[in-house]
């Protein structure tokens, strides 16, 4: 019999996996090693946790729910090491957690079927993190990947998207059906790759001139670069810059907004962005 009683909160936005085809193509996706160290977000009822512990051996997981904590903990005696952290994901240091000395590696790869209400956050504080990070297998609206994986001219296409691609490799795996949730939520769901880009590759100067370049550009789509970013630089500064000062942000390349925030961050303070 199951250890789990307690009906899913609409309050913390749960839904829980409970189609077995939909759970192994998952476990398949994230298809743990041999010295991994996997962190799950939000396990819920384990529909995820208890396959890759039975698999892996050992895993990390962050649940806030506290009515979840000892259900889970009951459900893998015998099945693997399990270590909880009860906590809120966005108070959760990654890079501390990946710096424990106790493991063979020194990242961590984060699974997670993640709120709907707080997935954009979750992302974000995960990209804080992603020089600790291997890889990411995520599941989220459908509409939100679309986002993440949108390209310049797509309507979708913006700033989640383009932050999450200028520091990795974002790809989209499968749909995931209303039905296969305990409640059906009501939307369409998808599973996510992302892979964090190494230091070297990723070229931005200044982080925080490139997360508030891309902030403002997409602040108001209809805009154009010029009359978007007035806040933050010239249309001659952009033109400097290679970018058609005229152009939106939603047909501007990922690789042009970071060669835009690295042109600004390279003028005279005079005209550097305060």
């Amino acid at each position: 019999m199951s250890a789990f009683k307690a009906p899913p909160k609409k309050n913390l936005g749960q839904h829980f996996l409970v189609d077995r085809r939909y759970i192994d193509m998952i476990v398949l996706a994230v298809d743990p090693k041999p010295g991994d160290r996997l962190v799950e977000i939000g396990p819920g009822q384990g529909a995820i946790t208890l396959p890759l512990l039975r698999r892996h051996g050992e895993l990390t997981v962050i649940e806030f729910d506290r009515d979840l904590i000892t259900p889970l903990m009951e459900s893998s005696e015998g099945v693997g090491r399990l270590t909880v952290i009860h906590k809120d994901v966005l108070q959760v240091d990654f890079s501390k957690l990946a710096a424990d000395d106790g493991h063979e590696t020194s990242r961590i790869r984060l699974v997670g079927n993640l709120p709907y209400n707080i997935s954009s956050p979750i992302l974000f504080h995960a990209l804080d993190h992603a020089a600790a990070v291997q890889d990411m297998t995520f599941m989220l609206q459908k509409e939100v990947v679309d986002r993440m994986a949108a390209g310049p001219g797509s309507k979708v296409y913006g700033r989640l998207g383009v932050m999450l691609q200028a520091y990795c490799r974002v790809e989209a795996l499968f749909d995931v059906p209303p039905g296969a949730f305990r409640p059906p939520p009501k939307v369409d769901s998808a599973v996510v790759r992302l892979m964090p880009l190494p230091a070297d590759a990723i070229g931005i100067v200044d982080h925080a001139l490139f997360a508030r370049v891309v902030r403002d550009a997409f602040g108001q789509r209809r805009k154009t670069l010029r009359n978007a970013l007035q806040q933050v630089c010239s249309g001659e500064d952009i033109a400097e810059a290679g970018l058609l000062p005229e152009a939106r942000a939603e047909q501007v390349e990922v690789a042009d907004f970071k060669r835009l925030a690295n042109h600004l961050a390279a003028l005279p303070p005079g005209r550097r962005p305060a």
